[in-house]
């Protein structure tokens, strides 16, 4: 499954900034204003977070194969 690369970024920015800053604001602010569920909050988000992230994850690997591109990790680039 290949995403274009405007739904890939903006999923991305979502999954990279977004919701987490969403989540924190929201566990945090219910810490002082005693908003319900935080907890739940935080729980629902990262579960959000690593369901997109593993799509991208996919999106990005299908991508690699279908245009031959080969990536070698940092650590073992001389």
């Amino acid at each position: 499954m290949k995403l274009p690369n405007s739904v890939f970024d903006t999923l991305k920015w979502l999954v990279l900034v977004f919701i987490p800053a969403l989540t924190t604001l929201y566990v945090s602010l219910s810490a002082i204003w005693q908003f319900p569920y935080a907890e739940e909050v935080a729980k629902t988000s990262a579960a959000v977070c690593m369901f997109l992230g593993a799509i991208l994850g996919i999106s990005n690997i299908a991508y690699h194969k279908e245009n031959d591109i080969i990536v070698v990790p940092k650590d073992t680039q001389e």
